[in-house]
């Protein structure tokens, strides 16, 4: 906790780390979801946690899910962010309980959206997604998974059954306190317009994506 001043040199604390806000039920195509919003202090980002079903404190179904406007909400084939992000809602449905944390600020693993779309028409000229951000002077990637301990430690969770290719996600949840019991693969088939952004994140980033071995006619 740190400390601002305020009016007439008065010092008045100022709060850290997140804070839940609200939650709120919010049906989906997927099933019946709660919405649990947090704001984070240190970043003033505002974050939600999708709670299906009595979650319990071991080994929860989850998904740390960073924010991608042109996969999630555009369908854009660049990447395969919008299939994740549905096939682990429609995961944690299945299994009868889970959370998909939707993680805002982490837009082009962390860069921001402006500059994830000038990295983008870099690739479109032949550099891969690293050598983008690379020569755009931004980092490959920026991402912190902080707030997603602090939000499933308030949620009341220990350890979870994580979804994801992302070896670097595990090993962020757990330098911030939280098991991780077993690492789900999430694979999406690819297609013309990813394969090399897939096999980028493979053989320069460490995603554990064995499926793309099948797919070697794709450009």
């Amino acid at each position: 906790m740190t400390e601002k001043i305020g009016v007439l040199g008065k010092k008045s604390p100022q709060r850290t780390g997140v804070e839940r806000i609200v939650n709120a039920p919010l049906p989906t195509v997927y099933g019946q979801f709660r919405a649990v919003g947090y704001l984070d202090h240190d970043r003033g980002d505002e974050q939600v946690a999708l709670v299906h079903g009595d979650i319990g404190t071991e080994g929860v179904l989850t998904r740390l899910h960073s924010e991608c406007l042109t996969g999630d909400a555009f369908g854009s084939q660049h990447c395969e962010c919008g299939d994740q992000l549905a096939s682990a809602l429609k995961a944690v449905v299945a299994e009868g309980s889970g959370i998909v944390v939707y993680l805002r600020g982490h837009e082009g693993r962390g860069i921001g959206l402006l500059a994830k779309l000038r990295a983008m028409a870099l690739q479109a000229e032949g550099l891969d997604t690293v050598e983008a951000n690379l020569a755009l002077g931004l980092p490959v990637d920026a991402r912190d998974y902080g707030v997603a301990a602090g939000i499933l430690q308030d949620l009341g969770v220990n350890s979870v059954r994580l979804m994801s290719n992302n070896p670097r996600k595990r090993e962020a949840l757990v330098q911030h306190g939280i098991e991780v019991a077993e690492t789900v693969p999430l694979l999406i088939p690819p297609c013309e317009s990813n394969i090399t952004y897939l096999r980028t994140k493979r053989e320069r980033l460490d995603h554990v994506l064995p499926h793309l071995d099948a797919v070697a006619h794709l450009s």
